[in-house]
C-alpha cells in the first residue's frame, strides 16, 4: 500500500540542548566541521545511517538519548559554544563590511538567481558543475559577509538517482523529497502565515509556495508549485530539475524569473533585508527575471525605454557554456503565448526581439536565453579566461561592427569553497592563527603546507586515499547487488598503496569519458603492472535523455568488468556531494581531458588540487590559465586534426605516454624512508601557490569589484528619474541619428616606414550630421595587419575635436609608434556617453570608407 499523506513526527528537544534545531537548519554545519563532530557525537552509526544529515538525525534520535545528552555537562556547553559562534559568525563584521568600511564601492545587496544550487547532499537541488559552483557562491559569499539573497526552485524530486543494470546502463530513479526532512522553512508573515506567489504561466495561475534555507548568512529562497490549489501541470512544474519537455522547461524558467523577484519582494517586505541593486543571472535560465523588473518600473510611472535602462544598469550575466547546443532556446509561438498578455506597457514585439537570434546564422524562429541575458544585462562573462574568449567569439554577431576582443564580455574565473572540499584533516594543517602573513588568506595559511615533514604528509595521503577506498569498496558492493552480480570481490578492489587516478563528471559526450579506452590493452598494462601499478577511480551522470552519454558509462562499466580489470578501474554510480567529499582528497591526479575549448571551466580539478592532487588534463577551463608543471601535466590539444577519431588517438597517445614516462616514475621514485620526493614537493606546490588562485572566495571578491560594484553604481547613477530619461532619450535619438554620421576621412603624416618611438600625427574628418561631437568617441584603431588587410591584436586611442568647417569636425591625436612589424590603421566612431559601460554597449560603428 502507498500513503497517501506524509508527515514528520518531530522529538521535543530538552530546553538545554534545544539550540541544536538552530545548528542543524543552519547548513554552515556542512563546511563547519566542529558542528559536524557535535551531531556525530550524538549517535555516530545514526549520523552515518542518515547520510549525515542533522534534521533527520534530530528526527530520528531517540528521546531517551536526547535526556541523556541534555544531563550531559560537556555536551550541553558545546552546544552552548557552538552556538554562540554561529550567532557570531552571522553577526560579524567580515570581508566586506571591513572593504565598504574604506570607502570602496559597495552594492546594497544582491539577488542572485540559479536553476540549482549544491550547498549539501542534504538539499540535493544540484545536477552538476553548475549547482555546485552556485552552492559555492553563496557559503562563500556568506564566509565574506555579503548581502546575497539566493533565489532558485525546489525540486520535488531533486535530481535523479543513478544506478547500472547488469549490462551496465544506467537506470534513473527519482526518490521524493519531503520538505519536513529538508533544511527548510516556509516564509511567513508577521503572523505566522506562510507566503504566496503567483505567476502566470501559459495563461494560467500558478502560486508558489517560498521555502527558505539558511545558508550560513545566506538566505536561499525556493520556489515550490506542489499545492492543492494548484492543476496537476501547475503542480509538476516544480517536480524535477532539469526534467520534462521544452514547455515544462519553460515554466520553470518564468517561474524562476518572473517569480523569483517577487519572492524576493516578499523577502524583502517581511525582514527588512535591503532591496537589491545588482541581480546576478546565474546562466540564462533566470533571464525572464528582467521583463518582471521592467514591468515594476512600469508600474512605478517610468516609460519603457527608461525602464528598460534601468534594469539594465543593475543586472549581470554568466554564461556557463561555449557549447551552442547547450544554451536554452524556445520556439518563438511558446514565448508568444507566454508573454502575450504579461505587461501592457512592454508590446510582445519588443518581448521577442530581446532574445531573437538576429546574428549570421541565427534562426529567427528561436527565441534564445543568453541572447536574452546578453541584451539584458549591462555586464556578462564567462566563467574562464579562455571561457571569456570563447564566448565573445560565439557571441561577435551581436555586435558585428566590432572586434571580437571588443563584444562585451568579460571573464571571472570560477573558485571552490575550501572550507567544503578540503579534507578536514588537511584543513586543520593550513588553519592560522594570526592574520599578520601575506601567505594567509581567509584564515588558512597555504604556506604552512611547506613546512610538513615528509613522513607525516606522505602518511596523511595514504590515509585519505585509504578513506577513499573504504568509501569506493562500500558503493562498489551495493551497486552489485543491484545489479545482481556477485561482491565477492569488492572487498578487496582497489590498492590504498597504488597510484590512483580520478574522472569524475557529467557523462556529456565532449567530455571524453572513454578516450582512455582507445587503446584497452595499453590501458591493462598500466591497471595491472606488477611493480608500478596504477588504478582508476570514475563516476558520472548522463542526462536521462542522453543515450550517447550512457553509452559512453556502459562502455566504462564493460571494460570495468572485465576480470582481468575488475577492482583496478572501478566505476562508482551515483555521483554526488557525498561522494565527492572523500573522492577528490584519496587521488593522486585528477584527470580531465575535453574536447577544447568546450569546458567552460571545470571545477573538479581546482577541488582536487585544494587536496593536493596533481591535474593531468587538456589546456582547457581554468587549468589553460593556471596551468604549470609544478601542479600538473598537460595533455596537447590537437585542434589541427580534422578527423575526431585521428585526433582522440592522438590525444590518448599523449595521455598514456604522460603517465608512463613521467608521473608514474614521480610517484614510485623513493627514498630510503619510503617516501616520493618529487611527488610529495608536487603536493606542497600545488596546495600553497595553486590553492589562493582557485578559491570561491578569490572569485566572490572578483565579483564584488569587477561586476557588481560597477552595476550597482551604475544602478545608482539612474536612481534620480531624470538621469535615467536623460539616458534613455539619448539612446533613442543616438539610434534614430546614427545613419547620419559619416567618417569621411583619415590622414597621418606617415608614408610607407616609420621608426619606433617616432609620433604619428593623426587627423580624422567626421561628417557628424545631427550629431554632436560629444556624442561619440572618435577612435584611432591600430592592429597588426595581414595579408587581407585584417587587423589583429587590436589596440585603440582616443582622439580629441579640433575644428569644425562646412559640416565636418576635424579630430586629432598624436601617436607614439611602439609597435614593430607591419601595423594597419582605422579610424571610426562609436556612441559615448559616461553611463556607457563600453564603447560596442550600444552596437553602433561608423568607419572611415573611401
Amino acid at each position: 500500500m502507498r500513503a497517501y499523506r506524509r508527515f514528520t513526527v518531530q522529538p521535543v528537544l530538552p530546553e538545554k540542548i534545544h539550540s541544536l534545531e538552530a545548528l542543524a537548519h543552519n547548513l554552515r554545519w556542512s563546511w563547519h566541521q566542529p558542528s559536524r563532530d557535535l551531531f556525530r557525537a550524538i549517535d555516530p552509526q545514526l549520523w552515518d545511517s542518515v547520510g549525515e544529515d542533522p534534521v533527520k538525525l534530530l528526527t530520528a534520535v531517540s528521546a531517551e538519548r536526547m535526556q541523556q545528552l541534555a544531563a550531559d555537562k560537556v555536551f550541553v556547553r558545546r552546544v552552548e559554544l557552538l552556538h554562540d559562534d554561529l550567532q557570531n559568525y552571522l553577526t560579524a563584521d567580515l570581508w566586506f563590511q571591513n572593504h565598504a568600511a574604506k570607502g570602496e564601492d559597495v552594492p546594497s545587496a544582491i539577488g542572485y538567481f540559479s536553476a540549482e544550487f549544491g550547498v549539501s547532499q542534504t538539499l540535493p537541488q544540484y545536477s552538476g558543475g553548475l549547482g555546485i559552483l552556485a552552492g559555492d557562491h553563496l557559503k562563500a559569499a556568506s564566509d565574506l559577509g555579503l548581502p546575497l539573497v539566493g533565489i532558485g526552485l525546489l525540486y520535488r524530486h531533486g535530481y535523479f538517482r543513478q544506478s547500472l543494470n547488469a549490462a551496465g546502463w544506467q537506470q534513473e530513479r527519482y526518490p521524493v523529497l519531503s520538505s519536513n526532512d529538508l533544511p527548510v522553512r516556509r516564509l511567513t508573515d508577521d503572523a505566522g502565515e506562510p507566503l504566496t506567489i503567483t505567476v502566470d504561466v501559459s495563461g494560467r495561475e500558478v502560486k508558489a509556495w517560498i521555502w527558505v534555507a539558511s545558508v550560513g548568512r545566506i538566505p536561499l529562497l525556493m520556489l515550490d508549485t506542489d499545492r492543492v490549489d494548484n492543476d496537476p501541470e501547475a503542480r509538476n512544474i516544480t517536480d524535477r530539475l532539469y526534467g520534462g519537455g521544452t514547455e515544462h522547461r519553460l515554466a520553470q524558467e518564468v517561474l524562476l524569473g518572473i517569480g523569483g523577484v517577487r519572492a524576493l519582494r516578499e523577502y524583502c517586505r517581511v525582514t527588512g533585508h535591503a532591496k537589491p541593486d545588482v541581480y546576478h543571472c546565474n546562466e540564462g535560465h533566470a533571464g525572464f527575471l528582467g521583463f518582471e523588473r521592467i514591468r515594476e518600473y512600469l508600474a512605478e510611472g517610468h516609460d519603457l525605454n527608461c525602464a528598460i535602462e534601468l534594469t539594465r544598469a543593475g543586472t549581470v550575466f554568466t554564461t556557463h557554456t561555449p557549447v551552442p547546443a547547450g544554451i536554452d532556446r524556445f520556439d518563438r509561438s511558446l514565448i508568444e503565448r507566454q508573454f502575450a498578455h504579461f505587461c501592457s506597457g512592454l508590446p510582445l514585439q519588443r518581448i521577442l526581439d530581446f532574445g531573437t537570434e538576429t546574428y549570421a546564422g541565427g534562426d529567427h524562429s528561436r527565441f534564445n536565453m543568453a541572447v536574452l541575458g546578453l541584451r539584458l544585462g549591462q555586464r556578462a562573462n564567462g566563467v574562464s579566461k579562455l571561457h571569456g574568449a570563447v564566448s565573445r567569439e560565439m557571441f561577435n554577431g551581436l555586435w558585428p561592427d566590432f572586434d571580437e576582443t571588443e563584444v562585451p564580455i568579460t571573464s571571472v574565473t570560477n573558485g571552490v569553497h575550501h572550507r567544503t572540499w578540503i579534507h578536514p584533516e588537511l584543513l586543520e594543517i593550513l588553519e592560522a592563527h594570526t592574520d599578520d602573513s601575506d601567505t594567509v588568506i581567509d584564515g588558512y595559511d597555504w604556506s604552512a603546507i611547506q613546512r610538513v615533514d615528509d613522513d607525516t604528509l606522505w602518511s596523511l595521503k595514504r590515509q585519505l586515499r585509504a578513506s577513499m577506498i573504504h568509501m569506493a569498496r562500500a558503493r562498489l558492493s551495493e551497486s552489485c547487488k543491484v545489479r545482481g552480480l556477485p561482491d565477492d570481490w569488492t572487498a578487496d578492489a582497489l590498492n590504498p598503496r597504488v597510484l590512483t587516478l580520478g574522472f569524475a563528471r557529467r557523462g556529456a559526450s565532449y567530455k571524453r569519458l572513454t578516450l582512455m579506452l582507445t587503446d584497452p590493452e595499453r590501458l591493462k598494462r598500466l591497471l595491472n603492472h606488477p611493480q608500478t601499478p596504477i588504478q582508476i577511480i570514475i563516476a558520472g551522470k548522463a542526462h536521462p535523455a542522453d543515450n550517447i552519454g550512457k553509452s559512453l558509462i556502459q562502455q566504462m562499466v564493460q571494460f570495468s568488468d572485465q576480470p582481468d580489470v575488475r577492482g583496478k578501474l572501478v566505476f562508482l554510480p551515483d555521483y554526488d556531494m557525498s561522494m565527492a567529499r572523500p573522492l577528490y582528497p584519496g587521488c593522486d591526479v585528477w584527470v580531465n581531458n575535453p574536447l577544447r575549448p568546450y569546458e567552460a571551466c571545470g571545477t573538479s580539478g581546482m577541488k582536487a588540487s585544494l587536496n593536493g592532487a596533481a591535474n593531468l588534463s587538456i589546456k582547457d577551463g581554468w587549468w589553460d590559465e593556471l596551468y604549470a608543471p609544478e601542479f600538473g601535466w598537460e595533455i596537447p590539444s590537437l585542434e589541427g586534426i580534422t578527423d575526431q577519431v585521428e585526433r582522440d588517438a592522438a590525444e590518448a597517445e599523449y595521455f598514456y605516454s604522460i603517465i608512463e614516462n613521467e608521473i608514474i616514475p614521480k610517484f614510485y621514485t623513493l627514498d630510503t624512508h619510503g617516501n616520493p620526493l618529487a611527488w610529495l614537493k608536487m603536493m606542497r606546490d600545488t596546495i600553497s601557490d595553486l590553492g589562493p588562485e582557485v578559491l570561491a572566495s578569490r572569485m566572490v571578491r572578483d565579483y564584488v569589484t569587477q561586476m557588481y560594484a560597477p552595476a550597482a553604481l551604475s544602478s545608482a547613477a539612474l536612481v534620480d528619474d531624470s538621469q535615467a530619461n536623460a539616458l534613455a532619450v539619448w539612446k533613442e535619438r543616438i539610434r534614430r541619428d546614427w545613419d547620419s554620421l559619416h567618417v569621411v576621412a583619415l590622414d597621418t603624416n606617415v608614408t610607407g616606414r616609420v621608426a619606433a618611438g617616432d609620433q604619428l600625427e593623426v587627423t580624422v574628418d567626421v561628417r557628424l550630421g545631427d550629431l554632436s561631437a560629444s556624442d561619440v568617441a572618435v577612435q584611432l584603431i591600430f592592429g597588426d595587419v595581414d595579408n587581407e588587410d585584417k587587423l589583429h591584436n587590436i589596440r585603440k586611442y582616443a582622439t580629441t575635436p579640433a575644428l569644425e568647417a562646412d559640416g565636418v569636425t576635424r579630430f586629432e591625436a598624436s601617436i607614439p609608434a611602439r609597435y614593430s612589424g607591419q601595423i594597419g590603421l582605422l579610424a571610426r566612431a562609436v556612441p559615448s556617453h559616461p553611463l556607457l559601460a563600453s564603447d560596442s554597449e550600444m552596437g553602433l560603428a561608423a568607419v572611415v570608407t573611401g
